[in-house]
């Protein structure tokens, strides 16, 4: 696998954020034509400047397609650095694989490339309901870093799955049902059997439920059927073991489901279940204490309504 010159250190000082912006992201070429920039695992600060999940491109004979681009304008920036240090094609479409700010923010920075912009069919309703309070959240972090930041939704809807030709290169989309969020999104690159799942796949970082829990666990047995020779999980490293990687997510998944359906027959309070509910996944997860009581609370609430 080929790597490229790595940008400034993300831990420099703010007031050289101007000059980092201009230095292209880490890629890696994982797969011929594959390039991915791995986030760090962490929650958006200055110091970062949003640079915390899998983002990359793909290089076809005719053009390239960017699949997510980034928590932040600098952040989607750098990645078309790295991507123009590769090649100059040009960028006909910018896949978001779903809506959340840590994947979107860096769309800015191919608004003049004029490419497509795709999406799950339910990700515009996504991006308009909640963008306001994304702006906002992202202003309050990065301070003026933020100050060209703008939701950019999608030109080119996809309600099942759709075919894009990069020229002699393939890539299969399909819209999922509500799992980590109602508007998931993969990508499946046909020449190197690479698998891009997104936030649909956490690896070392605790899962975030933003959709349902019962649907991501189904959405995830499906995946789990699909052969695919390198997977490029949201969040995490790049692996060759499928579905193997997905078995930790899977177990955390299935274990908050089991104890909250438990914590529901034993008619516990919100409060009660929030306290007790997968406290043995403490020691698998990063981020834990920031997500994982938000985990349950979603579970909670989803849960208590089944027949």
């Amino acid at each position: 696998m080929r790597a490229l010159p790595a940008a400034l250190c993300c831990a420099a000082a703010i007031g050289a954020g101007a000059a980092a912006a201009a230095d292209p992201l880490a890629v890696t070429e994982i797969a011929a034509g594959v390039y991915v920039h791995a986030g760090a695992q962490a929650e958006t600060s200055p110091a970062n400047r949003g640079d915390i999940a899998n983002i990359g491109f793909i290089v076809g004979a005719r053009c390239v397609a960017v699949i997510d681009t980034g928590g932040s304008p600098a952040v989607g920036r750098a990645l078309r650095q790295a991507l123009r240090s590769v090649t100059p094609l040009p960028i006909c479409y910018v896949i978001n694989t779903h809506g959340h700010p840590d994947h979107i923010f860096g769309n800015v920075a191919f608004k003049a490339d004029r490419p497509e912009f795709i999406g799950h069919a339910k990700l515009a309703a996504a991006m308009n309901a909640r963008g306001r309070v994304y702006l906002a959240a992202l202003a309050r972090v990065l301070g003026p870093e933020a100050a060209d930041a703008e939701i950019i939704p999608p030109t080119r809807a996809v309600a099942d799955t759709a075919v894009l030709d990069l020229g002699g290169r393939r890539l299969n989309l399909r819209a999922w049902p509500t799992a980590h969020t109602d508007h998931d999104l993969t990508v499946f690159d046909e020449s190197t059997g690479t698998l891009w799942l997104s936030d649909l796949l956490f690896i070392e970082r605790i899962p975030v439920i933003d959709g349902s829990l019962p649907g991501w666990l189904a959405v995830l047995a499906t995946l789990r059927g699909q052969a695919a020779t390198h997977i490029v999980p949201g969040h995490g490293g790049v692996t060759r073991d499928w579905p193997g990687a997905s078995a930790p997510e899977q177990r955390y998944l299935e274990q908050l489901r089991v104890e909250t359906r438990a914590a529901l027959r034993a008619r516990k309070t919100l409060q009660e279940a929030v306290d007790t509910v997968g406290g043995g996944e403490r020691g698998a997860w990063l981020l834990f204490d920031q997500y994982h009581r938000r985990n349950v609370t979603a579970a909670f609430a989803e849960l208590e309504w089944e027949e």
